[in-house]
Parts: C-alpha cells; sequence; structure tokens
C-alpha cells in the first residue's frame, strides 16, 4: 500500500533530492502535498508532474500565478505561511518530510506531532528552537520523529537495538567547511562565492554558509540533545574532511559504532522513508576495493566562534537557542547580501543573545515573540556594522 507524503519545501535542495527517492521506490509513497516558499514555476512543473492532492505557495502574491497555471487539474492551491499547517490538517498525510530552512518549519512541525503523523525532520531548527517542547508533545500525541539530517540519521542508525543507558558520547562529524585550516585574517575578508565553494556537500545557501562557520555543527548538537535525550556535555564536534563517516556513537564499554557511506542526502532520506526497513536504494556505495583514508582533528572554536555559542545556548536553554537560530538566520542572509562580512555572523549572533531578554521556560508564543525580537535585534546590529 502506497504511503501518502507530504513535502514541505519540494522545490529546496532536501525538497528535491526526496522526490529523487521516491521515484526510486516505485508503489512504495503518494505524493500528497508539494510546497514551497517562491519557486513557484518549479513547483507547478512538479505538481504537474506527481499530480499531488493539493500544493502551497507561501508567498501569496504568488498564487494567482499558482491558480491559474493548475487550473483544470483538480489540486488544491493554498497560499501562506499558515497554509502549510492548514494543508496538514485537512488531508492527514501519513508522513511529512520537513524540509523547510529556518523558523518558518516550526509550526508544522507541532502540526504535525498533534495530528499523530510520522515526522522525517530535515528542518533542524524546529528542534533547536522548541526541542522540550516538541519533545513533549512527541509523547502526548504518539508521532515518531526521524531523522534526516546525514548526522543524526547515522546517529539514529547506530542506536538501534542499544540501550540507551549504554550510550556514553555521540561524536558529530563535520567536514570542516570551505575555510579548515584558513587563519583569522583569512576569514574576515571571505566572499560570498568562497562560502558556498563547500568541498563535498551540494546543499542549500544558508546551509552551506552556516556548514562554513561551523554553525551548522551548533545547531545539529542542539538538536541532537533532543532527538536522543543525551546531556550536552557527551555531545561532541570532529572535523572530519572525507565526509565518509557520518556521526559515531561511543559506548560505556569503550566500543564505537559508526555509520559509513557516501556525502549523499539521498541516503539519509532514503532510510528515514523507509523505516523501519532497510530497502536497495541504487545510490552509489563505499567502496573499500581501493585505498580509503579516515581523518579526524578537533575543531577550532576560536577562530569559528559560532560553534562555540550554539554550546553556550543549549546549556542556557530557554528561548536562548531560539535568539541564536534568529539571528544567525538575518546575519547569514545579509553576509549572502553582500552587507557584512563573513565573521560579522558571529558577531551579530553574539550581541542578540547577550542584548536578548531570558525566559527560562517559554512556550509557543513566548518562542514566536523571541524569534521576532530577535531578527530586530539582529538587523540593528547589522546596520550598525553596515555603517561602522
Amino acid at each position: 500500500m502506497e504511503r501518502k507524503l507530504a513535502i514541505l519545501g519540494s522545490t529546496g535542495s532536501i525538497g528535491q533530492q526526496s522526490l529523487d527517492v521516491i521515484d526510486r521506490n516505485p508503489g512504495k509513497f503518494r505524493v500528497q502535498i508539494l510546497t514551497a516558499e517562491s519557486n513557484s514555476m518549479l513547483l507547478v512543473r512538479q505538481a504537474l508532474h506527481y499530480k499531488p492532492e493539493a500544493v502551497v505557495i507561501v508567498k501569496e502574491n504568488l498564487l494567482d500565478e499558482v491558480t491559474s497555471l493548475l487550473k483544470g487539474t483538480g489540486i488544491r492551491i493554498y497560499g501562506g505561511h499558515k497554509a502549510l499547517s492548514e494543508a496538514l490538517r485537512d488531508f492527514q498525510p501519513g508522513i511529512v518530510l520537513n524540509a523547510l530552512v529556518g523558523f518558518a518549519g516550526l509550526l508544522p512541525t507541532l502540526t504535525g506531532i498533534e495530528c499523530g503523523m510520522d515526522i522525517c525532520l530535515a528542518n533542524k531548527e524546529s528542534l533547536v528552537v522548541a526541542g522540550e517542547l516538541i519533545t513533549g508533545m512527541k509523547e502526548k500525541f504518539g508521532s515518531s520523529i526521524i531523522p534526516v539530517d546525514s548526522e543524526h540519521s547515522a546517529i539514529f542508525q547506530c542506536l538501534q537495538g542499544e540501550q540507551k543507558s549504554s550510550v556514553k558520547r555521540l561524536y558529530l562529524t563535520a567536514s570542516g567547511g570551505p575555510f579548515r585550516g584558513r587563519s583569522a585574517d583569512y576569514l574576515e575578508h571571505v566572499t560570498r562565492e568562497e562560502a558556498l565553494a563547500h568541498p563535498t556537500w551540494q546543499m542549500g545557501p544558508k546551509i552551506t554558509v552556516d556548514s562554513a562557520t561551523l554553525m551548522n555543527k551548533g545547531l545539529e548538537i542542539i538538536e541532537a540533545r533532543w532527538l536522543f535525550g543525551v546531556e550536552p556535555e557527551n555531545i561532541r564536534v570532529v572535523i572530519h574532511p572525507e565526509s565518509v563517516v557520518h556521526s559515531m556513537v561511543q559506548f560505556v564499554d569503550g566500543s564505537v559504532k559508526a555509520q559509513l557511506s557516501p556525502p549523499d542526502m539521498r541516503l539519509a532520506i532514503h532510510y528515514a522513508l523507509n523505516y523501519p526497513e532497510r530497502t536497495a536504494s541504487g545510490i552509489p556505495e563505499v567502496s573499500f576495493e581501493k585505498p580509503l583514508t579516515l581523518t579526524f582533528e578537533p575543531p577550532d572554536t576560536k577562530k569559528f566562534r559560532n560553534l562555540a555559542l550554539a554550546v553556550e545556548a543549549l546549556e542556557r536553554g530557554g528561548n536562548a537557542p531560539c535568539v541564536l537560530n534568529a539571528a544567525n538566520e538575518i546575519a547569514v542572509k545579509a553576509f549572502l547580501d553582500g552587507k557584512i562580512g563573513f565573521l560579522d555572523i558571529g558577531r551579530t549572533v553574539e550581541t542578540c543573545l547577550n542584548r536578548t531578554d531570558y525566559i527560562r521556560k517559554p512556550d509557543i508564543e513566548d518562542l514566536i515573540s523571541t524569534d521576532k525580537l530577535a531578527r530586530v535585534r539582529a538587523g540593528e546590529v547589522i546596520d550598525a556594522f553596515i555603517y561602522r
């Protein structure tokens, strides 16, 4: 029987790779909902090909265009950010693959959990911002979360059949990005093009910049804390430039499990969609027929300050991770727009963390207001950088 599936963010990098995985699994999945923020033309092409029951275009000024192009197809068309949750409630897909980028993914994640859906989560910001809230809701509504990030998928796989009490430490691997080994002086003058030239992974621009600053790894530490219930001091990052070992689990007896595969997000997507089964993916495998070198080294948190800031936000708890995420989203966009320098991203985040009121036990309304306030504060900090 085909499982009905919603892909939130179907026109992005993860969304397009998810559709490729679905094409490789004929007869297993029925695409029920597709969504895009602003790439209306690609959304329409996907809709005409996959014939979902509904599409959502978040930018409402594009709603008339999408409606006109899909006229006569019988596809229900929604517009606006709130429509992401509305479509999920209306159609009740069994699986929600949340590939949205940033804070925008939080409310659809909460909606899917409230409706008891299985969440294949590529939107790490959901757990970064509201990890404690989501953990409680998941238990209340009986929803499951299967990670799609390659690192968390690796840990999830390594933990199969293991008792939680036997876990000593989690190791999240990081490629080191394009600036591994570079001096602080070099990082002051990094260009947009250099930051987007990732050595191993093909990702969207925001995540690629996060990888270059190591913020992506900081966000993953926060995500791992809530996904796996491991205390922050037992989650470590290790630089692994080959990107073959996607993460590791160390157990109390001293043994270590690692998950190895080529740097291809489709493998993690395939595993999440087919879980708990393992099925043939048709995706290239790691070859041991020729020499394979695997290297590991500690991260430099002095030069790559964002990783340390994320750990500090996690340790502080409350709404601090929400501030971290919001300020980072605004700062990364400013960098991509050529308004600030590469290291100004971390400076913006740190300033916002120090200037935003702390809430120890935030509810969803607190998180929404914190996100808005942190974005305003980040904009003010960026303006100061521009006119310095």
